[in-house]
């Protein structure tokens, strides 16, 4: 079924039920929602899932569709109906992809936005501790001192752990060889053992092994020191300014989903974002909630995410395999 047949369908069930757009936007949803994940956690979605749920009377259904570094899912929810029925929790990932990859589908043409969930969730540079370096400044100093010789891991080419790197060693101007392993699990214990020498995991995983001492830690990448490791300065303000990099995630939905339907979920999500258990519970997984956020602000912040990715490879030349 095309867009628009979707959309007059969609169109005409309504008229049948003698609803306005108004009506239908009160009633929906009538049915239980899918959201789609491509990869990653899914705790975001189950946190919102269980509060939704209660709030509208309808189940919430996770479906994982991992692979293709989110690919798979982000095609079946393009071609879904643009009917609120059909989302896609989208993340960096999804950004990157759009910079890099060939896709069936436009990240931007084909997608409306919903709303953004979580954001400012930090990625932490860390190293081997036999590396003598305790500072940003330290580690491009010897990183310039010795090109080539250092190594970075990364759970997947293309992706967050990646690409976070080779924006580092971008604006650093050095030299470090890319390592790219099968899961972040596998990518930190690359650190752990030797094998490389740093990393950009997320925070989750990685806090307890920097607590027991099998990683060091250097910096966070967010623009602000983050609650998560508060003791952590930044990467910007530990010798490298301008650099940011963040770890967020939202809902989108098919392109064509009526206004008023983006609309209802919209606010939905963002009243939930406002409740304390909710926030607790998101923080608890290495995650802050987003504040206020309209669609359109959503949907701008992935096109500069986009731009950001596309800028870099394409600047940098980013080696993608």
């Amino acid at each position: 079924m095309t867009l628009n047949a979707s959309w007059i369908s969609l169109l005409l069930s309504v008229l049948s039920l003698g609803l306005t757009p108004a009506a239908f936007a009160q009633n929906f949803p009538v049915k239980p929602i899918r959201i789609l994940i491509g990869g990653g956690t899914d705790v975001v979605v189950r946190v919102l899932g269980t509060k939704l749920t209660e709030a509208w009377g309808q189940q919430i259904v996770v479906d994982n569709r991992p692979g293709a570094g989110g690919t798979i899912a982000a095609e079946i929810a393009a071609q879904s109906p643009p009917d609120g029925y059909t989302l896609l929790l989208a993340a960096p990932t999804f950004a990157m992809n759009a910079a890099w990859r060939t896709t069936s589908y436009d990240h931007v043409k084909d997608f409306s936005a919903v709303v953004q969930i979580a954001s400012l969730t930090p990625f932490i540079l860390v190293v081997h501790p036999s590396l003598p370096v305790r500072s940003v400044q330290d580690l491009i100093a010897l990183a310039k001192s010795r090109p080539g010789e250092l190594n970075f891991s990364s759970s997947q080419s293309g992706g967050p752990t990646h690409l976070s790197a080779e924006l580092f060693k971008h604006m650093a101007r050095i030299d470090i060889v890319h390592v790219p392993y099968k899961g972040v699990t596998n990518a930190i214990l690359g650190v752990i053992t030797g094998e490389v020498q740093l990393m950009f995991p997320v925070a989750p995983p990685t806090l307890p092994h920097i607590k027991s001492g099998k990683l060091r830690a250097l910096a966070v990448t967010t623009p602000k020191r983050t609650r998560i490791a508060p003791e952590l300065p930044t990467v910007a303000e530990s010798g490298l300014p301008g650099y940011e990099v963040t770890g967020w995630n939202g809902l989108v939905a098919p392109a064509g989903t009526p206004k008023f339907v983006v609309a209802k979920i919209n606010a939905e999500v963002l009243r939930l974002l406002k409740q304390t258990d909710i926030q607790k519970a998101l923080e608890t997984n290495g995650f802050q909630a987003a504040s206020h956020n309209t669609p359109e602000q959503f949907g701008e912040f992935i096109k500069r995410e986009i731009e950001k990715w596309a800028k870099l490879i394409k600047e940098s030349g980013t080696r993608i395999h």
